[in-house]
């Protein structure tokens, strides 16, 4: 799949899909990316992890405006999945942000490349569960992925020897940071990667549409 370019946002333009204040150099943000529909409590659960494991100054939930590998059906309003995830967040560290709307991206490693390029200085983590280190694979431009930014994949229920079983996880074994080594990851030069063995949170999206579904019948 062809390269996708990004807006050139102004510094502006920039802060204000992040709430008004630009990170500055050499700070440690997580990035947790997905459509949010809807964000819930195991999203928040991650997060506050990511945050005391790796030693990130920040989180950000990256809301899509609309997933590629999703459909449309059933997928809430972009700014109703915004206001959604902003009331869950409930952490001053985690900044709930629609900014891949304003970059014009859709794929992760265009996301990312905008993000890198805005934010040269900034030391960017890419985090994501153990269901998603599964099926990495299909994402378009998978392996720049890893190669141009830090990955830290939670686990999640059932998950575990699948994950690590996976594609992307062989391919990038040789990688692999050490658990006891953790907080070194947003400092290491890509590809670099950690499983993080953590306490489980069986909440899911797709539970939680299908709860509100029953609910509305």
């Amino acid at each position: 799949m062809p390269r996708r370019t990004f807006n050139r946002l102004t510094p502006a333009e920039t802060a204000a899909w992040l709430g008004g204040r630009l990170p500055g150099p050499g700070q440690r943000i997580g990035l947790l990316g997905g459509s949010f529909n809807p964000a819930h409590r195991g999203h928040r659960h991650i997060s506050r992890e990511a945050l005391k494991r790796l030693g990130l100054d920040q989180v950000w939930w990256l809301v899509s405006p609309q997933n590629p590998l999703k459909p449309l059906s059933g997928m809430a309003a972009f700014e109703a999945r915004l206001a959604r995830a902003r009331a869950v967040a409930r952490d001053p560290r985690i900044l709930v942000t629609g900014i891949e709307q304003g970059l014009g991206t859709r794929a992760t490693a265009d996301t990312l490349a905008g993000l890198h390029r805005h934010f040269p200085k900034v030391a960017f983590v890419w985090l994501m569960g153990a269901d998603n280190l599964i099926q990495v694979d299909r994402w378009s431009r998978w392996q720049e992925i890893f190669n141009t930014t830090a990955v830290a994949v939670f686990d999640r229920p059932t998950y575990s020897l699948r994950a690590l079983a996976a594609k992307a996880a062989r391919r990038f074994a040789h990688r692999r940071i050490k658990t006891c080594r953790l907080r070194r990851l947003p400092d290491q030069r890509p590809p670099a990667w950690a499983f993080l063995p953590i306490r489980l949170d069986p909440t899911s999206a797709t539970a939680l549409r299908a709860s509100r579904q029953g609910e509305q019948e």
